[in-house]
């Protein structure tokens, strides 16, 4: 039997191999003559600089910094293959995440498709811009119902967010269910990697070029340990960067933030160890809960937390809580029903959460 299927199958099954990106830019956006910064405007190295109103003493803190942070991108640019004009830099992915919105979707008009549960700044940023947000409940094996998000989408649905390893389900989603997704939907892809470090799965940034629609976000906040310093990336098409660069603030990134990751960036020693310490560790964790008789279970990560599973999980909190082990409850989520999620800390953090969920365990009520 034919089943004819509803209107926003036809919509979803668009060719993104000829997305027309300015189509999908709002019409103000695209008419808005950005703000050229006076650095912007001059490209050389030496210079009387007596054009921007700074204080001339103080050096280098006087002066505004690099607002396309054209160093930081070359660099990022060796580390990662993709070329500097494919990459935005935020204060965080939440500023990528904001300015997308603020980009591609009428207020009041479009809407935003995404997964649930999933990360919360994709709801908390379309709220802030009006923007209607539609989602979808992740299948029972975690993965995107890609059939439920195809009903779900309209004419008006200009962004769609996947995050993978997905927070909180810790899980990576399957790559052919998402470039199904990249494939299919008419507007912009956003996939978010900000744990793609700890997973097996490998990134999209290298799928890049044969989508135009397609958006990666990582961040310097997880593996690079630098969530301290504000600083996310945004890779996609020179068409989506260049919308990007046009409405951001002129200098979103300070030169503090400029001048520490370059400086962690000239060696990533460091980075590629603390990861296989955090993956060693994570799975250290993985053996001494599994064996615990009040962790009843453990989702399978991908990323630098756990999701743990107690009858009582309320009363464990507040417990971790009472010995200043500050975890996060995710126990009235959505499929997470009875789980706190546990970042994988350093060997001697992870020893004293253990000791505290043996004597929470031990107690006498």
């Amino acid at each position: 039997m034919h089943i004819k299927m509803p209107w926003p199958f036809d919509y979803f099954n668009k060719s993104s191999t000829m997305t027309d990106i300015q189509s999908l830019i709002r019409s103000n956006i695209r008419s808005l003559i950005p703000y050229s910064s006076a650095r912007s405007e001059y490209k050389g190295t030496e210079a009387i600089l007596l054009d921007a109103n700074e204080n001339p003493y103080n050096y280098p803190y006087n002066r505004y910094p690099d607002p396309l942070q054209t160093r930081l991108k070359n660099r990022i640019s060796e580390i990662k293959a993709v070329a500097a004009e494919k990459i935005f830099l935020g204060n965080g992915s939440d500023e990528a995440i904001d300015l997308l919105i603020r980009a591609f979707c009428e207020p009041g008009t479009d809407n935003i498709v995404s997964i649930k549960p999933t990360y919360g700044m994709y709801k908390v940023c379309a709220d802030i811009n009006n923007i209607e947000y539609r989602d979808v409940l992740l299948t029972p094996g975690f993965q995107p119902d890609i059939e439920k998000l195809i009903h779900i989408a309209d004419k008006n649905s200009k962004l769609l967010f996947l995050c993978t390893p997905n927070n909180p389900t810790s899980n990576s989603l399957k790559r052919d269910n998402i470039l199904q997704l990249v494939k299919s939907f008419a507007g912009i892809v956003v996939v978010d990697e900000a744990y793609i470090d700890f997973s097996q799965e490998v990134s999209l940034l290298a799928d890049l070029p044969k989508y135009k629609n397609l958006v990666v976000l990582q961040t310097f906040s997880k593996a690079w340990g630098m969530a301290g310093i504000r600083l996310g990336m945004a890779f996609a098409h020179e068409e989506i960067i260049n919308v990007l660069n046009s409405i951001k603030y002129p200098y979103n990134i300070n030169i503090l933030t400029q001048h520490t990751a370059l400086d962690r960036l000239t060696n990533t020693t460091d980075k590629d160890k603390w990861i296989k310490t955090i993956l060693s560790e994570r799975q250290k964790l993985v053996n001494k809960l599994s064996v615990m008789p009040l962790v009843k279970d453990i989702m399978p990560s991908d990323a630098n937390f756990l999701m743990v599973k107690f009858d009582r999980p309320r009363e464990v909190y507040e417990y971790l809580t009472g010995r200043k082990i500050i975890v996060r409850d995710r126990s009235r989520v959505e499929m997470c029903t009875g789980y706190l999620r546990f970042t994988i800390g350093s060997e001697s953090e992870n020893i004293l959460l253990l000791e505290a969920l043996n004597a929470f365990s031990n107690r006498k009520d």
